[in-house]
């Protein structure tokens, strides 16, 4: 028997939680200068290292300015993703399985989990140079049906996008508060982010340079940071640090529909029709947000939900009296559907 790790008893946790590495080739020498070398925290549950048995993997995404680590941390009266996973394991309520914490973090935030000649290619990070670290390392049921895909908010749409866009990698997926309806998730900031860099002489370089300098800042500049991060993952405009295309016009604020165009070809609303093989080989597909959401993504949970349905899949959608933040105890529904979902020995 292994003993348990400090980490796991930091996080107050009966099963094991070991920090990994992951060195990715998909990240390396991307234009901003994140690091190809990753952390990869990994819960095992008890008795994993007593049995010869393989274990099904649920692969969990953080938010956007979230990464691996911070999935980690312990606070009063929460319980982290690793916490839920322990607790319903030891409960009896789900079977055993393995937990890893995907980082996703980029110098403007976050990744979106997809490929980006700007940010680099962090969806074949996941699906390819993630998935091979763990399959190798630990005792997997590493194929399809062996594996799930969940998050919140960037990262619930990080979920939707790799079981869309890579299907065979994913038997499941879960999405708590994942962005989707661009429409009106993302366009309700965009006259915020105009006015803000109109202050810099409409100069992206600029704003972020002072974003980073700057030890507080305006509400504004976080959704303006918010927005870069997103047209670096949706319309880079090449392969050079802040060369985006944001949706409007930067003068006038005018909404360009070929750029906002660009990222509806993201937006898992617009994709459902186009994607249909994908998704009908899934065991799981599940929804949720808080009929509060700070941006509207219920909204975009219950069209997504529908178009599912018209197509003739199966969805579980859940809804909750909440807004966008502290959502976590959602895990305690998702992880057991998932797990409840894949192969097990």
């Amino acid at each position: 028997m292994q003993e348990r790790s400090q980490l796991a008893r930091l996080c107050r946790v009966r099963g094991d939680v070991r920090l990994d590495v992951v060195t990715s080739p998909a990240l390396r020498d991307n234009v901003l200068g994140d690091p190809a070398e990753r952390p990869l925290p990994v819960y095992l549950p008890p008795g994993y290292d007593d049995d010869t048995r393989r274990y099904p993997v649920i692969y969990c995404l953080h938010g956007y300015t979230g990464d691996a680590v911070g999935m980690l941390a312990v606070r009063p009266w929460e319980r982290n993703v690793v916490q839920w996973m322990d607790a319903l394991v030891t409960g009896g309520e789900m079977p055993p399985a393995i937990l890893v914490l995907v980082d996703g973090f980029t110098r403007l935030g976050g990744s979106q989990y997809v490929n980006s000649i700007h940010n680099g290619d962090y969806a074949t990070y996941v699906v390819r140079d993630v998935v091979d670290r763990v399959d190798a390392t630990y005792r997997t049921i590493a194929q399809e049906s062996g594996r799930a895909v969940c998050g919140k908010s960037s990262g619930g749409f990080g979920a939707m996008h790799l079981t869309m866009e890579y299907p065979g990698i994913f038997a499941a997926f879960a999405s708590h508060s994942g962005d989707a309806c661009f429409r009106y998730a993302q366009m309700m900031s965009f006259p915020d982010v105009q006015r803000t860099l109109e202050g810099f002489g409409l100069d992206i370089a600029s704003f972020v340079a002072a974003f980073e300098a700057k030890p507080k800042r305006p509400q504004a500049w976080y959704h303006t940071m918010e927005m870069i991060g997103y047209a670096a993952a949706y319309s880079p405009r090449e392969r050079k640090a802040f060369a985006v295309d944001l949706p409007f016009d930067l003068e006038t604020g005018e909404l360009r529909e070929d750029v906002f165009g660009r990222w509806l070809c993201f937006d898992p609303v617009e994709r459902v029709e186009g994607r249909l093989a994908a998704l009908g080989r899934l065991r799981l597909r599940y929804l949720d947000c808080g009929r509060r959401d700070d941006y509207g993504l219920d909204i975009g949970a219950r069209i997504l939900a529908s178009r599912m349905r018209k197509a003739g899949m199966s969805v579980r959608h859940e809804e909750f009296d909440d807004d966008h933040r502290n959502v976590g105890y959602r895990y305690g529904i998702s992880l057991p559907a998932l797990v409840g979902a894949l192969d097990k020995e």
